[in-house]
């Protein structure tokens, strides 16, 4: 998976230079297209990017060699997913879109090898896709230690059932993670819950439906499903780790996660940037006065510039204590970056529909779509409040010591 620093200075800003041809190049043009679409009608397309990004050397840049990848440090991965993040079929493309890309992660640290054979080795090749099933809709998110789902032993099998939703991509997917409590007994509610792999054609599982977002229904890669689980049988060999050992593994495969989304959104970032200087620019207010001459406008480019920067340096300095501390010594850094670049994110969309007018709400670019699907940016992988508040709690804990 992510590996130590395997490349050259040199040769890395050539494979970025590779990886924003790539993006201008092939999906630029046809992003748009493909996100107010039918999903499914292009995935034939889609998957013959993925091909040529295979043949260009770009395809799963977050594995090591001897996986296929490309061998980059964590911190090399980040600077590739801003590139990637600035178009929605970056990283899908090039086989490094969540879930999957926090599944390989969790398969390569914890899985068997039975696991790694049957399910990971496909999913890194891009035959396969996964999604992760932990939310569910009677229990608040932000605390995944409850939980209603419940996997009880029969002889050599679990037996499934719950009711989880937003797990992302059940739509397409050949298997799907699933956090369900294998001990409800056990006195620590951190111990209760382990994960369990579930192909999704076990009887009885069954996508509900595609959750609409602000009105807009996915599919597929962009859909956030609403599951059942209805007595479904694995082997207990389909259990990842140890029992009793799901929400460690929950953590462990969210901190670079974070990172992951993070890098992704300041790629949305750097491409609304980039649209709203563009339209500032090229809309006349009067004849002869453009709309960049406002000083409103001209205060919003300013900014939006400095909290970007800010955004990456910050992202990329938790990454790099996090390839060389582990994820434990950056606890406080993740939670400040998943806060920060998310509200980032929202003032950067938010000021580029602003510039564009009513156009900017319309489907004719990029920016209403991102409006709709990264609003959830402040809410999933823990909302800002609850981020906010761990930061706080832990600063002043380091007070009350005095």
């Amino acid at each position: 998976m992510i590996a130590e620093n395997q490349i050259s200075e040199e040769k890395f800003q050539d494979l970025l230079h590779s990886y924003r041809k790539f993006v201008e190049e092939h999906l630029f043009p046809i992003d748009l297209q493909v996100v107010t679409g039918a999903f499914r009608s292009f995935l034939p397309m889609l998957h013959a990017l993925r091909e040529k990004a295979k043949s260009l050397g770009l395809f799963t840049p977050h594995l090591s060699r001897e996986e296929g990848g490309l061998g980059l440090s964590l911190v090399q991965f980040a600077q590739v997913s801003e590139i990637l993040g600035q178009s929605p079929m970056g990283h899908f493309v090039c086989n490094c879109a969540a879930p999957d890309i926090g599944n390989m992660e969790l398969l390569h640290q914890f899985g068997s090898q039975s696991q790694k054979a049957t399910w990971l080795l496909p999913l890194q090749r891009g035959e396969i896709r996964s999604c992760f099933a932990m939310t569910e809709p009677q229990f608040a998110g932000s605390n995944p230690i409850h939980m209603a789902t419940i996997a009880r032993k029969e002889g050599e099998e679990y037996v499934i059932s719950g009711h989880k939703w937003f797990t992302t991509a059940a739509d397409g997917a050949t298997f799907a993670i699933v956090m369900a409590v294998t001990h409800p007994e056990v006195e620590s509610p951190y111990q209760k819950a382990s994960m369990i792999l579930v192909p999704t054609d076990t009887p009885g599982f069954s996508i509900v439906r595609n959750i609409p977002i602000m009105g807009e229904s996915g599919e597929d890669y962009l859909s956030h499903a609403e599951i059942k689980l209805d007595n479904c049988r694995v082997p207990l060999s389909h259990r990842i780790g140890q029992e009793g050992q799901g929400f460690a593994l929950a953590q462990a495969r969210l901190g670079p996660g974070r990172i992951h989304h993070c890098m992704r959104w300041i790629g949305i970032c750097e491409r609304a940037f980039d649209l709203m200087c563009r339209r500032a620019v090229s809309r006349d207010l009067d004849p002869g006065k453009a709309l960049a001459e406002k000083q409103t406008i001209q205060h919003w480019i300013a900014e939006s510039r400095a909290e970007i920067k800010a955004s990456r340096l910050m992202v990329l300095d938790t990454a790099r204590k996090m390839q060389e501390l582990g994820a434990k010594a950056v606890k406080d850094d993740i939670s400040t970056i998943k806060f920060y670049v998310a509200e980032v994110l929202m003032k950067v969309i938010n000021r580029a529909i602003q510039v564009h007018g009513a156009m900017g709400i319309t489907d004719d670019t990029l920016l209403s779509f991102w409006y709709r699907h990264e609003r959830g940016a402040q809410i999933y992988d823990g909302p800002d409040e609850v981020h906010k508040s761990a930061l706080a709690r832990s600063i002043l804990a380091n007070y009350s010591k005095k």
